[in-house]
């Protein structure tokens, strides 16, 4: 890992918060994410299972964590199994967690190697009524390939078909969501190196310059100061590919007069940020791109000063809904007549403005959380209007992380230059 240590208080803290609400004497197992094949002879680079990592701190793969706190023998309670490594493997894949080491980094103390495993669970599973499984219920996630939990779901079932089944999923969905200090912390990191990158490349950017180059500046950047990388797939789309919500190519030329759309951010042991600004190829904004740019920038702000404690999700969507139509009037995009004609359920402003304005964010960019949950003192969550007009080549979105804390919010990239006109200053010093 490229990250500096975090300490095992998070992690104990989390394994305590999730045992206290299983039911009494269960079980529950909890694996690393499957490593997938790259191509013949390579894995694509391993990512940890964020649960697995949220209640343990390891960042390897081929690892498991049983917990069960009625365990009849106190030496079973707490039990992290990891891939037990040897001269070969050191030379060829690297150093490997010691036990020593992963106490250190989970607070777990009873350590095992993983061959061990099958035989510790038999001696104590069969003492159980319940058998907690963590599978992927992220309502974003549809599942298609059988991945590691699904797997062992099976084959605990064959083994032991007459215990009860319990589900993980909706515990991590009410724990994950509310972030502690040091996941601030983290997640404040992970902006802070974003804000690091943006101002680097507010220096680089002019025309000529191609999408690609303006990814390995930002990608140098994370690197220099111990992301992990990128926390998704970056988009840099200068002009009519800015459009395109998920544009990904970052092939391009950025052409003088064009608006570049930025979607990137750092991830930083294993948390995340997620950023969107839009910037002036030549370094300044043009009279219709300023429109549109101010426009979105109002809805940001109007718009964050609602993700307070106690926001409904749908009520919250609605009311930005309202404020963009607003918006979308005064720039000659929408007429008030039709909009006072339209189908409430197909609202006219999504032509302009067609995804969400906000979502959860931690250890995934699009965090586990429910939906119909009032947001929290603790929630982390984006704020990215945008406005995409076809027919002028010209999408504009702005993005910032928000925490909810009592009484308000706080804006965790309020150190990320917004203002255009202090962006345009920035681009021509």
């Amino acid at each position: 890992m490229k990250y500096l240590p975090i300490g095992d208080q998070l992690f104990t803290f989390n394994r305590k918060n999730f045992v206290s609400r299983l039911k009494s004497n269960s079980i529950a197992i909890f694996q690393s994410n499957d490593e997938f094949p790259r191509n013949g002879d390579q894995n694509f680079i391993f990512k940890q299972n964020p649960d697995f990592f949220y209640l343990t701190g390891i960042d390897q793969e081929q690892s498991i964590l049983v917990l069960y706190p009625d365990c009849p023998n106190p030496l079973y309670r707490e039990v992290l199994f990891l891939r037990q490594t040897n001269d070969h493997i050191a030379i060829w894949e690297g150093h490997k967690y010691t036990k020593d080491e992963a106490r250190e980094t989970s607070g777990i103390q009873q350590i095992y190697w993983l061959h061990e495993y099958e035989n510790i669970l038999h001696t104590i599973i069969n003492y159980a009524d319940n058998i907690y499984i963590n599978t992927n219920e992220n309502d974003r996630y549809v599942h298609t390939v059988p991945y590691r939990d699904m797997r062992m779901l099976e084959e605990l079932k064959k083994k032991y078909p007459l215990h009860h089944y319990e589900r993980s999923a909706p515990i991590l969905r009410d724990l994950r969501v509310v972030k502690s200090d040091v996941e601030i912390a983290l997640t404040q990191k992970a902006c802070d190196i974003t804000r690091d990158a943006f101002l680097r490349v507010l220096k680089f950017v002019k025309p000529g310059v191609t999408e690609y180059e303006i990814e390995a500046e930002i990608t140098h950047e994370f690197l220099r100061q111990r992301a992990t990388g990128h926390a998704y797939n970056p988009i840099i789309a200068s002009g009519k590919n800015a459009i395109v919500l998920h544009y990904i190519d970052n092939n391009q030329v950025c052409k003088d007069g064009e608006v570049i759309l930025f979607d990137w951010a750092a991830e930083y042991a294993n948390y995340n940020a997620d950023m969107t600004r839009s910037i002036p190829v030549n370094g300044r904004f043009t009279k219709r791109q300023r429109e549109v740019y101010d426009a979105v920038w109002r809805v940001l702000r109007e718009a964050t000063a609602m993700l307070v404690e106690g926001t409904v999700w749908n009520d919250y969507h609605e009311e930005v809904g309202k404020i963009m139509t607003s918006e979308l009037i005064g720039l000659g995009l929408l007429k008030k007549h039709e909009v006072e004609k339209q189908d409430p359920k197909m609202p006219l402003y999504k032509k302009y403005f067609m995804h969400g304005t906000s979502h959860h964010l931690g250890l995934d960019v699009h965090d586990y959380a429910s939906r119909y949950k009032p947001f929290e003192v603790g929630n982390i969550l984006t704020c990215e209007p945008g406005i995409y007009i076809p027919e002028e080549g010209l999408g504009i979105r702005l993005e910032n992380d928000i925490l909810i804390t009592p009484g308000g919010n706080r804006d965790l990239m309020a150190q990320i230059p917004i203002d255009p006109e202090e962006i345009e200053q920035l681009m021509n010093a």
